[in-house]
């Protein structure tokens, strides 16, 4: 039988999974209206982005605008209580400008895990650890080591 509590962690799982969907793999730039609180805090913010809403979508269309097929695949969705862990990949064809990298044509990789966390329906804040060194790297913004 199914606790009240269980089917909250699954909404929870199921809400992260929505807005991954609509925001990172489809660019609806609006589904951080629908999905993240008015006072969301992002604490770890892609590229030293703003730490809130507006920061998040500037990151998403960033993301879209340079790499116009970008979509996320996350491998691990673990959530318990307010809490929600992803681990993804996102991955996108370089068609557009992004850091000063000029478009390359080649498929570009992202990694990295996230921890979202859930009130009242809405994602209220993240935490996350990006593999943005690595990006850089496929960019060709960073020298691998010799």
């Amino acid at each position: 039988m199914e606790t009240l509590e269980n089917q909250r962690t699954e909404q929870n799982r199921a809400l992260v999974r929505a807005f991954i969907d609509a925001l990172f793999t489809r660019g609806d730039l609006g589904a951080v209206d629908t999905y993240l609180s008015e006072s969301f805090l992002d604490h770890d913010p892609p590229f030293g982005g703003d730490g809130g809403r507006e920061g998040m979508r500037r990151a998403a269309a960033l993301f879209r605008g340079a790499f116009p097929d970008w979509h996320s695949t996350p491998h691990l969705l673990v959530a318990e209580d307010d809490l929600v862990v992803e681990n993804f990949s996102a991955a996108g064809t370089h068609r557009g400008e992004i850091l000063g990298s000029v478009p390359t044509g080649r498929t570009v990789t992202l990694r990295g895990i996230n921890i979202f966390r859930i009130h009242d329906g809405l994602i209220v804040e993240r935490w996350g650890r990006l593999d943005e060194l690595g990006l850089l790297r496929q960019l060709g913004i960073a020298a691998m080591p010799t």
